[in-house]
């Protein structure tokens, strides 16, 4: 099997080929294209002085024939332009991901971060330098939003985990599908920032214009209206009677027209966006899968007639492009004649019934699609990594080599092993040894496993919990919540999950901010309250007064820490967890280092 890197790099060098060739075509055609319209003025000038008229009649559509010829070759040209630019930007990426040079992604997925999740902020899910940044690769609304939900609203059902980690490791091995599928959303960008407005007008139905009475008037007074044009120009009737007629129908045009107009005029804001959408279903819908979910998800294009999505947004998109006309500046003209505006709602009601509610479905498989290329691009990236595996037991978590899968470039890798006998690891060690790291590669890897991903680890194997951190927390100035408050009301939310279901619990320096002895009581109550609900974790702590919570647990709750070492008056890490209390600290060495002595 070729390594990413270099396939990545095969790939971004071939494109990158590939658009300076097309690029040397294009600007080609270009200089053809001008040559040729001044050839074809040059040779009418001349024949108009010669006095040769009848042979510009000749000249001049061939010379139209050849530059609409290299009209069509020049835009077929720049399609696929766009695409292979398109694809040298996807590749350049997958090597920004394996070099450790993602965190400059513009699109982090800040807007999802909350605070008062119970772990996103503290796992860095979302936001600058986060697992959304690294692994994101979808181009469409449905498709972020659907990333957001497998990163923030795990699975807490064995089987339908099972399934993803089928469909994930299925999709990993289509890189080019998977390419392919992605720049469709790259060349036509998704605009939408909601796509509830589109659903709104598919589900709902305006009956008036599904009634045969109207649809009958609608189709007849224009042939009406046409056919006493038609007759007043040849004379047979007055001029007053087709005048008669078109004020009739401007009149129809009238009744209603704002509510019509706001109905054609949304449906034409996402006129590129339906167009993105039928292209990334025509993908899907023409590869054939085998992993059950993906399989489910495709049995969900096809409706009850066995019309595929693709088909039924085509003519969505149709219907959308006569409604372009409605800009045109003649357009008034044609509405009044054709009644133009009611018969785009006729056809709009028409395949509402057939296929409106269905869009919702439709747009939500492409996001399933582009959140489920995001977790197989991880796979293939990583071929080291393993899907987690699932077990029956109530709490366990073991870990063979697990780091942290942001940490690209320099990652230390450790084990774990939590089970019910041993249900807490009690992490010391000097400041900067990787203590709040090590909760966070737990934390982490728990998310992805959830989600249906590949975990960054040799071995991992876990039940299922729900995730509760205590981390990061901050003061509200607006609330008047100071930083140890909100500390405190992080903590219920998790002492009070613990009382209702089974949780992992990720505890960092916890009451820091009270003085020493009530911090490591308050410690000890909080541990031994976690245990006694049956919830399991890791807590991390300066304080080596709470290594007596391992005799005293006999053994349920275990000592691990971190260390520091000395070389050339110079301070090292090695970030490998070790068996006991933490023996070192390095507080005063670090403030005589910032010049504090």
């Amino acid at each position: 099997m070729k390594k990413p890197l270099d396939t990545y790099e095969k790939r971004k060098n071939f494109y990158f080929n590939l658009m300076n060739k097309q690029r040397k075509t294009i600007n080609k055609l270009s200089n053809i294209r001008l040559v040729t319209v001044l050839t074809l003025i040059v040779n009418i000038v001349i024949l108009y002085v010669t006095k040769r008229y009848s042979l510009i009649y000749y000249v001049s559509p061939a010379y139209i024939a050849l530059f609409t010829i290299l009209v069509v070759k020049h835009n077929k040209v720049k399609r696929k332009n766009k695409y292979s630019n398109a694809l040298y930007k996807i590749n350049s990426d997958a090597l920004k991901r394996l070099t450790g040079k993602w965190n400059k992604f513009k699109d982090t997925g800040l807007e999802f971060q909350d605070d008062r999740h119970s772990f996103t902020s503290d796992l860095d899910i979302f936001g600058q330098g986060s697992l959304f940044q690294y692994i994101n690769t979808t181009t469409t609304y449905m498709g972020r939003r659907t990333l957001t939900k497998y990163l923030s609203q795990p699975y807490s059902n064995k089987e339908l985990i099972n399934k993803r980690q089928e469909a994930t490791n299925e999709l990993g091995v289509k890189l080019w599908w998977r390419q392919r599928f992605m720049v469709e959303g790259l060349i036509t960008f998704d605009e939408s920032k909601n796509n509830e407005e589109l659903y709104k007008f598919a589900e709902t139905n305006n009956e008036i214009y599904t009634k045969p009475w109207l649809i009958i008037g609608a189709r007849l007074l224009p042939v009406i209206s046409i056919g006493c044009i038609l007759l007043c120009l040849f004379r047979i009737i007055p001029y007053q009677i087709p005048v008669i007629a078109l004020i009739i129908q401007l009149l129809i045009l009238k009744f209603k027209n704002k509510e019509r107009s706001k109905i054609l005029n949304l449906v034409y804001k996402h006129k590129d966006s339906l167009k993105l959408y039928s292209k990334m279903l025509y993908h899907i819908e023409r590869k054939h899968f085998k992993s059950e979910y993906l399989k489910e998800l495709k049995d969900k294009l096809i409706n009850d007639d066995k019309h595929t999505a693709y088909q039924q947004i085509k003519k969505l998109e149709k219907i959308t492009d006569s409604i372009s006309n409605r800009s045109n500046f003649y357009f008034i003209v044609i509405n009044i004649i054709a009644l133009w505006d009611y018969q785009c709602m006729i056809a709009l009601e028409r395949w509402k019934k057939k296929s409106g509610v269905l869009t919702k479905t439709w747009m939500e498989t492409i996001g399933e699609f582009e959140a489920l290329s995001s977790l197989a691009d991880l796979r293939y990236n990583n071929p080291d990594w393993v899907f987690p595996n699932i077990i029956d037991k109530p709490y366990y978590m073991k870990a063979r080599d697990i780091g942290h899968p942001l940490l690209t470039g320099n990652r230390v890798c450790n084990d774990l092993e939590i089970d019910d006998k041993t249900k807490v690891l009690l992490i010391t060690g000097s400041n900067m040894s990787g203590k709040s790291t090590y909760l966070r590669t737990a934390g982490i890897n728990l998310v992805l496993a959830y989600a249906g991903a590949p975990v960054c680890a040799k071995d991992f194997s876990c039940s299922i919990f729900s995730i509760c951190t205590c981390m990061r927390v901050k003061d509200d100035l607006e609330k008047n919540i100071s930083s140890f408050y909100a500390e405190l009301l992080r903590i219920k939310k998790i002492v009070d999950a613990s009382e209702q279901k089974k949780i992992f619990f990720l505890l960092d320096e916890v009451f820091k901010g009270t003085n020493s002895y009530d911090r490591h009581e308050g410690a000890k109550i909080l541990i031994k309250k976690l245990m006694s609900n049956k919830a399991i974790g890791l807590v991390s702590t300066h304080d080596l007064e709470l290594e007596v919570l391992e005799k005293e647990s006999n053994k349920t709750i275990r000592n691990y820490h971190f260390e520091e070492y000395y070389k050339d008056n110079k301070i090292y890490f090695d970030y490998k967890l070790k068996s006991g209390i933490s023996t070192t600290r390095n507080a005063l060495y670090l403030i005589k280092m910032i010049g504090i002595d």
